[in-house]
């Protein structure tokens, strides 16, 4: 049964529930030593800017009793494609432990889902873990499909400082 939740722009205010949101999102998927993100961070780079200066938007889902914030979404924008639309890229869906299974990751994701068409974007991308089986099922339940035309590839940063 679906949790009674007030998703909402996340503001300057959310911070650092954010933060350690965030935290737990990379100890999670395994990169928490290499975690640099601060406060301040997101505060400069999105909840206190505005228009072009925003390098990423944030949902974030009030329980309705109140009280901590149970999770959260985290996208950017690519602005221009091969169609001359954006794609809405969701980069962060986390959901607090302790308010798993009530359906707020769908609800979160129906809010992104719903912000990339208010922005004519043509596509809604994300990555997910090989092994995180639960979120690949509440995708699928969402009506998101495993992309099987493209690789997911990159260049770590020890090669990026390499002469070509």
């Amino acid at each position: 049964m679906p949790e009674p939740t007030h998703i909402r722009e996340a503001s300057p205010h959310d911070a650092a529930q954010l933060l350690a949101m965030m935290r737990a999102l990379a100890v999670f998927e395994g990169y928490a030593d290499a975690f640099k993100v601060a406060e301040q961070d997101l505060l400069d780079r999105g909840l206190a800017c505005s228009g072009a200066d925003r390098e990423f938007g944030c949902l974030v889902a009030e329980p309705g009793a109140g009280g901590p914030l149970a999770g959260y979404a985290v996208w950017v924008l690519t602005r221009f494609t091969f169609d001359l639309k954006p794609t809405l890229v969701l980069k962060e869906l986390w959901v607090q432990p302790t308010h798993r299974r009530r359906g707020l990751g769908e609800q979160l994701f129906d809010a992104v889902r719903k912000r990339a068409s208010a922005i004519g974007a043509t596509r809604l991308q994300w990555l997910v873990l090989p092994g995180n089986a639960p979120a690949q099922r509440m995708y699928a339940r969402c009506g998101g499909r495993r992309d099987t035309h493209w690789e997911h590839w990159e260049l770590p940063q020890e090669a990026l400082r390499q002469p070509g």
